[in-house]
């Protein structure tokens, strides 16, 4: 069965193809087209000149609904996938916190289960393990309790245990750091450098040894710093001077709107990827919360449109929803539409190697399509060639 979309706006990374045509089958793109194209026999779309866009990837994401990646179990995996497709997230990377090996494992185990199950809701593309290796003096919100050096024996159970592993966050300025993100990059999988006080031989070092993305730039990181009145750069410059990869989480309270016009300026949207960070409270109402597992998570605070530790000393995690990042980009730091989409869709396609079959609307990849208005507010989201949401109005 076809499905043909129309009466909209389809935005490419190049171009923006005023009255154009999508055309699915399969769950994967058949064809992008100019003008509104007769399809016989096709389920048909209207896109009421709404915007037709590659569907949003959020390649670090901790919960949302209610729910968090570490609470255990498949629904609350399930959960978040379907809260974050309400609003334009198409693909997810599930992101753990710092916690004992045990805790690990067993989000790897539940997320193979939940993996099989999820229909309904943003897809997975593996997992995210965000620590536990950081630098305690910057550890925001990550539990102390859990924060220890790369332990070769613990990282090669954990890595042998499970193929669901894609990405793991690290500072690379601890010892055995290096030879850590050595090992990541031999088995495929994304080195991040996150949580860290290095200075910019230690980020030269980690570049040249697998490290090739930073973690929520200028979050928990070093920037230019002072000892014995020499000034030394830090996390923050290097990222600018070398070929890194960034993302930013962009909820415009986490990066205020000159340091999301600093990135986008000198980074560029081809180098910088959109993130959520999202906790349990996105999309949920203000008040008290739990970051990581409601077992042994951490209290926190939403208000603000943010959350926070209880004493306010540190975020503790966004509650921003997809919509929201691109949004900002556009009014707050004045980045064109198509960038802003690029950053939420194409970069982080290509940041975590699925830009073959994902973050574009061209000929044989997955239909992965959100439909949203000039505010950014999702009408439509379609994952695989499946509508998962819709609020679209009935003629």
């Amino acid at each position: 069965m076809k499905i043909k979309i129309s009466n909209g706006t389809v935005l490419t990374p190049f171009r923006a193809i005023k009255n154009g045509t999508v055309v699915v089958e399969n769950g994967q793109v058949l064809g992008v087209h100019e003008g509104n194209i007769d399809v016989p026999e096709a389920e048909e779309i209207d896109a009421q000149g709404r915007y037709i866009s590659p569907g949003f990837i959020d390649i670090h994401v901790h919960g949302g609904g209610g729910a968090d990646f570490m609470d255990g179990t498949e629904e609350a995996f399930l959960t978040v996938a379907k809260l974050h497709a309400r609003f334009g997230t198409t693909a997810l990377v599930p992101t753990t916190l710092t916690a004992e090996k045990e805790d690990f494992l067993h989000t790897l185990d539940v997320y193979e289960k939940a993996h099989r199950r999820n229909t309904n809701g943003a897809a997975f593309l593996g997992i995210h393990l965000e620590g536990p290796y950081f630098a305690l003096s910057q550890r925001g919100a990550q539990d102390p309790r859990y924060i220890r050096k790369p332990d070769p024996a613990e990282y090669e159970e954990i890595l042998n245990y499970s193929s669901s592993i894609v990405r793991w966050s690290a500072a690379p300025e601890l010892e055995g750091a290096i030879p850590f993100g050595q090992r990541l990059r031999q088995k495929g999988i994304l080195a991040a450098i996150a949580h860290t006080d290095a200075y910019y031989d230690d980020v030269l070092a980690a570049y040249e040894n697998g490290y090739s993305l930073v973690t929520h730039l200028y979050s928990a990181m070093s920037g230019v710093t002072r000892k014995n009145a020499f000034r030394y750069a830090g996390v923050i410059e290097s990222s600018y001077l070398l070929d890194l990869d960034v993302e930013i989480i962009g909820d415009g309270i986490h990066l205020p709107a000159p340091l999301l016009q600093f990135v986008y300026k000198f980074k560029g949207p081809d180098r910088t990827a959109l993130i959520t960070d999202a906790m349990r409270g996105a999309g949920m109402p203000e008040g008290e919360s739990v970051l990581g597992s409601l077992k042994n998570g951490l209290p926190v605070i939403i208000e603000d449109g943010v959350a926070k530790l209880p004493d306010r000393t540190s975020f503790a995690g966004s509650v921003a929803t997809f919509d929201r990042l691109v949004r900002n980009m556009i009014t707050m730091a004045n980045v064109p539409l198509l960038d802003a989409v690029r950053m939420a869709s194409t970069t982080p396609a290509r940041i975590m190697g699925v830009s073959d079959r994902k973050g574009s609307l061209a000929k044989g990849k997955d239909a992965d399509i959100v439909i949203f208005d000039e505010n950014i507010n999702v009408g439509m989201t379609m994952v695989g060639g499946k509508v998962v949401y819709n609020q679209m109005p009935t003629a």
